[in-house]
């Protein structure tokens, strides 16, 4: 009997936890989850009841991964007109409703997010099997890019290939996300980081920050010559060249422009530029005003210890969200069986739906945990609920038998905390 477990001060003095989320529940209660919190939130969401509620009148089911199902329903004929934004549209409605809650403001305000990609084998050989990246194996397969709020909410996932490199799906998911959430400041790792990144960041508005693990081998950029700072030149790398960023500065207005407007995705464009030649000018000019964005954050990180901590605590919030994907595709040993890109995106939009669906599943009761010990006389402080996450899932089941008539007949209940015994923290 397992259960999440909130660190109280006890009346004596010493540490204890109580296990307070609901008892394990049988196999049911996982794929019945997202049902019941589409009913917590305002109204059915359209899209959502065609995937989920035949589900219900089924009777029993047999033992299979809630990812494989979702998808197979949208493959299914009866789901032919679902499109991509009838999966984005519930996942939305949930992390509004989850940024809504009480207990998410512990974990963040929903200014700040993280991304970062993971890495899922391929089912299927040749040309849709995806490609081998060998960091990973011999094994080919995709890449989910997932990006994730400061309150674990995960907001956005795209499928890439295993060997493109992260950066130019950064802000695929920060622009036109649809939330609530008002995102000011993005951590990734070194893998999702470029110059033009750095720079496209900061004309749309946001605060871009790298994990900085190779600082010693990185240069910093300055627009006077280095012999200027000889106590510095060693530390200086090539000069800006200003003149080429005066001259193609309204070429490096419009593709911003079009990015802020929606007209063509991010990644998209800078795959284009990539692909240029090396005397593109335009592609020339943003990094070197990706230089001095970076070099400027580079200050930062050097003289901030806050920023470091800010940045690490982001992408670990990453790292707990790939170990609960990574628990929940396990149909065909979570391998991707999918051969188009739309259903590997399918794919990927229902596993971000399960997840979000689990976040705000576990922050809920959660809350109800906290107020327990509140009545109780131990309440336990924000500070030590900060360090809480509801990316948890020892109480779930992944497999099993989904009973839908009991599922139903208790769709609009809440279930009681698991107060059976305590636990003493170790």
């Amino acid at each position: 009997m397992l259960g999440f477990c909130v660190p109280v001060p006890s009346l004596s003095g010493r540490s204890a936890s109580l296990s307070v989320l609901p008892e394990r529940a049988a196999g049911r209660f996982f794929k019945h989850l997202i049902w019941r919190i589409l009913l917590v939130i305002e109204r059915p969401v359209c899209g959502v009841a065609s995937i989920f509620l035949p589900g219900l009148r089924e009777g029993q089911s047999k033992p299979a991964g809630l990812v494989d199902e979702v998808a197979q329903r949208l493959a299914g004929e009866k789901a032919a007109a679902v499109v991509e934004d009838d999966l984005a549209a519930p996942v939305v409605r949930i992390i509004n409703a989850h940024h809504a809650l009480p207990i998410a403001a512990i974990w963040g305000d929903g200014t700040t997010s993280s991304s970062d990609g993971q890495f899922f084998r391929s089912a299927k050989r040749g040309d849709a099997a995806g490609d081998v990246n060998a960091r990973y194996g011999h094994d080919p397969g995709f890449s989910f890019y997932t990006h994730l709020s400061d309150q674990h909410g995960p907001y956005s996932i795209k499928v890439m290939s295993a060997t493109n490199h992260e950066a130019p799906y950064v802000l695929d998911g920060l622009l036109h996300q649809g939330t609530l959430l008002k995102i000011d400041t993005h951590y990734t790792d070194t893998g999702g980081a470029s110059d033009h990144v750095f720079i496209l960041c900061a004309l749309l508005g946001f605060r871009f920050c790298r994990r900085l693990r190779d600082l010693p081998e990185r240069k910093l950029a300055c627009i006077t010559p280095a012999a200027t700072y000889p106590y510095l030149q060693p530390l200086l790398g090539q000069r800006i060249k200003t003149d080429v960023i005066r001259e193609h500065w309204g070429e490096i207005i419009r593709p911003v422009a079009s990015l802020k407007g929606g007209i063509v995705a991010p990644s998209s464009m800078l795959r284009k530029l990539a692909a240029c030649r090396r005397q593109n000018q335009l592609d020339l000019a943003l990094q070197e005003l990706g230089r001095i964005e970076r070099t400027l954050f580079m200050l930062d990180w050097l003289e901030s210890p806050g920023l470091r901590r800010r940045c690490h605590a982001g992408l670990n919030k990453s790292e707990q969200r790939h170990s609960l994907a990574q628990v929940t595709c396990t149909f065909k040993q979570g391998r991707i069986a999918d051969r188009g890109a739309e259903a590997q995106q399918f794919r990927a939009s229902g596993l971000n739906l399960v997840i979000a669906a689990v976040v705000f599943w576990n922050s809920t009761y959660i809350a109800d945990a906290v107020a327990h010990l509140c009545a109780a006389a131990e309440p336990a402080p924000d500070a030590w609920l900060a360090h809480t996450s509801p990316l948890s899932w020892e109480h779930i089941s992944f497999s099993g038998d989904f009973l839908w008539d009991r599922a139903a007949a208790t769709a609009d209940k809440r279930r009681p905390l698991n107060l059976g015994r305590t636990l003493v923290a170790a």
